[in-house]
């Protein structure tokens, strides 16, 4: 075996590594998708040529594997629970009694509680050789597999240290909500809340579906063994932590006196709803690491932390009737009508029950008093019935048989959860999918809702997305209160809708299983619809990030006799996206935009375009990682904490001056 082989596989895992850092952790990528796509293709080639030089640290080992089973794991040292505070009176006396004995300058540090699975990592050397789950404190499962696919767990620390590191496993909002829409259109259990999908995700038997579900990683203490110089305080232990090489919150602080931790505790309890992950409180513990080993543990938990609850979103309403939605993909979408209520500083009439097994699962009937949340601190969702001596006497919840739209029978193919209108031709259907197609995710056509659609598809002016292009501005002038200049702004929207992207189109087609993420892979693979007609099937299960369900669908959509005309017809009728062009330059590779307010001769999203064209990236919310804030008329929040963190602020002008 040659030098330069192991030379070589040693420096693609170093600076995949090193990628693999940056991106997960440091959340700024140093590399683009592509090249890393070529090193880590590079790397297996080379792995597999020569597997004897495969180590546990290689980034191939992320790619997961199939068990049988998880092997129960004896914790070497206790996992404890947290007492709870809910109050800042209570707050106040823990700290007091901890002063009394202590002194009166305890410094705390606060951090916010993550809502995931809490679990225990050990480094031998550096190396990641040990992934278990917190269980019952005492015993956990042996998942070493799993958190291996985990990006924001580093397989090599930066330092060769023996260490134990505890922290939560999490599944971001946005991540959260994708999959769950993915599920949804393949007619898949749905998920409540981040927690349990990410509960879901990371103790699956074949390790290659966790990691396809973009979960996260915090680290929030550690235990050293061998180590003279180990930190002195919890603050300093989160610090070497980041040095290390893991993701800990940015959010974490170090306060003077309890005064300070109830100002941080007053500050997230609203804050924490722009967060990308959810969060039910804060932990609160002592800084130094000599007074928390003074003080020591009860039987179930710290004596030196306490975990701060903020009060629960969620409220009692009762359930006045269960209607059916009619989605876009003929789903039927069970909501409870309830009596409103207040919930997290809204007015909630209605709430999801997701799909007709999870009704059954609840016993949810017309009537019954029940419990509901905000899912991921956004969507109202029905989480449990109310026990009563009534709820017996309540007529049991039958799902429904027939579209509430069309009345033809309703099926759930190859055995799906969904309930579906098979009946391509239902008007629910039919105005739906030409609702998602004006939508901002989609053709975002302006000044084009739901009821401007009803009245043109009930006087028979439209009965596809398709005949929207086929519109007069006298067919607007025909609607109620529909006036001159309503009608040419609705018309001229439209048109300009003509020109929009690629990956916009394919969004808008509705294609079962295809988001807007799939549709952007689709539009930068293929570059064109008559690239995408011809594609075979195998060409779409090549591409990464597409599963084989996907691509029958996206091959069945392209070969579909109506579709192909539609097609044709929108050709026709000047609907045609510019083909998708590659990066014009590298001047933003390796660069964060944040877009904010108004610009003043373009939008965000043809802003957008432009940085990936040359080689960036955007993001919807700023951080210490954020490269640039482009910011125009009325930035609001995001340009307040980008000057906190003093990122680069942009005017249009400077921006474009950028690229010249």
């Amino acid at each position: 075996m040659s030098v330069d082989i192991l030379e070589k596989i040693n420096t693609l895992k170093d600076e995949l590594n090193a990628a693999n850092y940056k991106y997960y952790v440091e959340d700024n990528p140093s590399i683009s998708d592509y090249d890393y796509d070529m090193k880590f293709k590079e790397l297996e080639k080379l792995e597999a040529e020569h597997p004897e030089l495969k180590t546990p640290d290689s980034p191939t080992q992320r790619v997961g594997s199939i068990s049988e089973k998880f092997f129960p794991h004896t914790h070497k040292y206790r996992l404890y629970s947290l007492d709870n505070t809910y109050n800042y009176e209570d707050l106040t006396e823990w700290y007091n009694k901890i002063t009394a004995e202590y002194g009166q300058h305890v410094e705390l540090v606060c951090e916010l509680k993550i809502d995931g699975l809490a679990m225990a990592l050990t480094y031998e050397k550096g190396f990641f050789t040990l992934g278990v789950t917190r269980g019952d404190g005492v015993t956990g499962e042996n998942i070493t597999p799993n958190l291996k696919t985990v990006k924001a767990i580093p397989l090599k620390l930066f330092e060769n240290v023996d260490v134990e590191v505890r922290g939560e496993v999490y599944m971001p909002k946005t991540s959260f909500e994708k999959l769950n829409e993915e599920n949804l259109q393949k007619g898949e259990k749905l998920f409540a809340n981040p927690r349990n999908a990410a509960a879901g995700s990371i103790r699956q038997l074949d390790s290659t579906i966790t990691a396809k579900r973009d979960l996260s990683f915090f680290s929030y203490t550690s235990i050293f063994e061998n180590m003279p110089n180990a930190p002195k305080t919890h603050y300093d232990s989160l610090m070497y932590l980041k040095k290390l090489g893991f993701k800990v919150n940015p959010n974490i602080k170090l306060c003077k006196n309890v005064q300070g931790a109830i100002d941080y505790c007053k500050k997230w309890e609203n804050e924490r709803f722009n967060l990308n992950y959810a969060t039910d409180g804060v932990v609160i513990k002592v800084n130094d690491l000599r007074i928390q080993e003074e003080m020591g543990f009860t039987a179930r938990a710290p004596k030196w932390a306490t975990a701060f609850k903020f009060p629960p979103e969620e409220a009692i309403t009762t359930v006045e009737d269960i209607e059916f939605g009619v989605g876009k993909t003929g789903a039927i979408t069970p909501v409870a009508k309830l009596t409103p209520v207040l919930l997290a500083g809204s007015t909630v009439a209605r709430a999801s029950l997701h799909n007709f097994d999870e009704i059954k699962r609840l016993d949810v009937r017309v009537g019954d008093k029940v419990v509901i949340k905000k899912a991921a601190e956004i969507i109202p969702k029905v989480i449990k019935v109310v026990e009563s001596d009534e709820h017996e006497l309540l007529e049991e919840f039958q799902a429904p048989t027939i579209c509430p739209s069309c009345g033809e029978k309703l099926g759930s193919p190859d055995g799906e959860v969904n309930l579906y209108c098979q009946n391509p031709k239902c008007s629910a259907v039919v105005k739906a999918k030409i609702e998602f197609w004006v939508s901002k995710d989609a053709m975002d056509i302006d000044n084009i809702g739901p009821s401007i659609i009803e009245q043109l598809y009930s006087k028979g002016l439209i009965s596809s997305s398709i005949d929207l292009y086929k519109l007069t501005e006298e067919d607007f002038m025909k609607l109620e209160s529909v006036k001159e200049k309503s009608a040419a702004n609705m018309y001229n929207a439209i048109q300009k809708s003509k020109h929009n992207s690629l990956k916009r189109l394919i969004t808008a087609f509705s294609i079962k299983s295809v988001g807007k993420e799939t549709a952007d892979i689709l539009a930068g693979e293929f570059g064109s619809l008559d690239r995408l007609k011809v594609a075979k099937e195998d060409d779409f299960i090549a591409i990464n990030g597409l599963g084989e369900k996907m691509a029958k669908d996206i091959y069945n959509f392209f070969h579909d006799e109506e579709n192909l005309k539609m097609l044709e017809e929108l050709k026709i009728l000047g609907v045609e996206p510019p083909a998708v062009e590659m990066p014009k330059s590298d001047v933003f590779k390796g660069k964060t935009f944040v877009l904010t307010g108004t610009l003043p001769n373009m939008t965000r999203d043809e802003a957008g375009a432009i940085i990936k064209s040359h080689g960036g990236k955007t993001s919807s919310s700023v951080s210490k990682n954020t490269s640039f804030v482009l910011a125009g008329e009325s930035a609001g929040s995001k340009l307040d904490k980008a000057k906190n963190l003093g990122v680069i602020i942009l005017t249009e002008e400077e921006f474009l001056g950028m690229i010249k």
